[in-house]
């Protein structure tokens, strides 16, 4: 049995003074009301009303229950009117994951601009290259690019990047004009921190492909370290051009064979569903959008559920 709905059948029965009436007010059949209210009476192994061929009247403890019950049930509606108030409201605290590289050169930036249009949310962010489970960790949003692992996520494509390799002026200067030719020595490789050796940096162009395994003295697991070693001139980077372009638009680093094509990636806003409708989210991720790829807005406004989204 349904206690509440049963003490709501019994308030409106109490109400209308009537069984016939409160099941026409409920859109129920007079049979289904009758019942609720004899099991809610079995349950309490009280009679709650006193029936008559004329009139119906609450017993005792009928009486009793009765402003006990309006108590419950209003308290219950005002518990569900103020969650689902919170559900809509622009307002709250708002805790969002993604990593060292994309945080600092990426999101922090634009956390002033966030927090001047929403400034009755409270960001928190928290960073790290290994991805946490939302659900565990209370997390409302990531921006994540590459696998998924936890169950089924809500994930929204936010904007695509490219491998860009870059170097210091003089370094790309000595290169040679084609890729093929590029001495491996001269490649920081990067390593995913699970993985022990670089993964290799592939480029195109029409239909000539070139794979280059890097041999460098450095590798890292950091965008950032890459860069700044790029530019005390220990070789050439292989990073995600959102990482890169502050230092080639200073022109501390240029990049290298511009015109072959490399790798992407698509970085995703990844949310659990129960926070997916969140107005909070949804206010983070069109924001996020509308800073990141404005051009592609209205087209990415989707979202996809997924269980993996692979990386190398």
């Amino acid at each position: 049995m349904d206690r509440l709905w049963a003490m709501e059948v019994f308030v409106r029965v109490a109400d209308c003074g009537s069984f016939s009436r409160a099941a026409e007010s409920m859109g129920l059949a007079n049979a289904t009301v009758t019942a609720s209210v004899r099991n809610l009476e079995h349950h309490l192994n009280v009679s709650l009303i006193s029936r008559s061929s004329r009139a119906l009247r609450l017993s005792e403890e009928g009486e009793l229950f009765l402003p006990r019950a309006r108590e419950l049930l209003a308290s219950l509606a005002q518990a569900e009117d103020e969650v689902r108030i919170q559900r809509v409201a622009l307002r709250g605290s708002l805790r969002v994951e993604c990593t060292f590289a994309l945080g600092r050169l990426v999101l922090s930036p634009l956390l002033p601009a966030f927090v001047e249009r929403y400034p009755e949310i409270s960001t928190s962010v928290t960073l790290t290259n290994q991805p946490h489970n939302l659900i565990e960790r209370g997390i409302d949003v990531a921006i994540r690019f590459g696998r998924v692992e936890e169950a089924e996520l809500v994930a929204r494509p936010l904007f695509d990047v490219k491998y860009v390799i870059c170097g210091r002026p003089d370094v790309v200067g000595r290169l040679p004009g084609d890729p093929v030719d590029l001495d491996p020595q001269l490649c920081m490789g990067m390593m995913p921190e699970e993985v022990q050796v670089p993964f290799a940096w592939q480029l195109e162009r029409g239909q000539s492909k070139v794979v280059i395994r890097p041999k460098g003295g450095v590798h890292f697991n950091s965008s950032e370290m890459a860069l700044s070693a790029a530019q005390n001139g220990l070789g050439l980077a292989f990073v995600l051009d959102v990482f890169a372009q502050p230092h080639l638009e200073s022109g501390a680093l240029v990049q290298a064979y511009r015109d072959w094509q490399l790798p992407s990636k698509t970085f995703y806003v990844v949310t659990t569903k129960d926070r997916s409708t969140s107005a909070k989210v949804r206010a983070f991720t069109d924001f996020l959008s509308e800073q990141l790829d404005p051009g592609r807005q209205r087209a990415r406004h989707r979202s996809v559920t997924v269980k993996a989204l692979h990386k190398r």
